[in-house]
């Protein structure tokens, strides 16, 4: 994973785990899973960046996040930067965004979407590489069947959001 530097960092808690939160001169550049998250910086990167108590993205992510798990908040009104990916990686991100609450789509269907057919499998992978885990609803994308399959944070976790959104929970 590139991410960027210089980042400032903080861990918010949220009903599914604590969630790091990073913040790039840009916008929020990532959210992860403190604990049972794949595909997240690597401990070096962890300690190049500070630990802060305030930051206004930071914070204001923290607040939305929160609003988010309490059902009050569907979408999310952050700047994002999305620059540590490749300008595919990018394109899957931004499609991600589209994708409503509530609702999910397929790899094959997002692949579509971005005007590669045929690149499923590669779709597939920026999906798991997702740097913004629930922002960025990576969690919304299922197997073709419907089945759902993987998510950075677990099974579990992906579960649990989707039936957040849906209201069943």
């Amino acid at each position: 994973m590139n991410t960027p530097n210089p980042c400032l960092q903080k861990v918010v808690a949220t009903p599914l785990g604590d969630l790091r939160l990073l913040a790039s001169p840009q916008g929020l550049a990532g959210t992860w899973f403190v604990h049972d998250q794949r595909h997240g910086p690597s401990a070096e990167r962890l300690a190049s960046w500070p630990t802060v108590e305030q930051h206004p993205v930071l914070d204001d992510a923290a607040r939305q996040i929160a609003a988010y798990f309490q059902g009050k908040r569907p979408r999310f009104a952050i700047p994002l930067d999305l620059a540590q990916g490749t300008a595919f990686q990018q394109d899957v991100w931004r499609a991600l965004l589209e994708i409503p609450a509530g609702q999910t789509t397929s790899y094959g269907a997002l692949a579509r979407h971005i005007g590669r057919p045929n690149a499923v499998r590669a779709v597939g992978a920026a999906v798991g590489r997702n740097p913004l885990s629930i922002v960025v609803p990576c969690h919304r994308v299922l197997g073709a069947n419907g089945a759902l399959t993987g998510y950075a944070g677990g099974l579990e976790r992906k579960r649990a959001l989707l039936l957040l959104e849906s209201g069943d929970l």
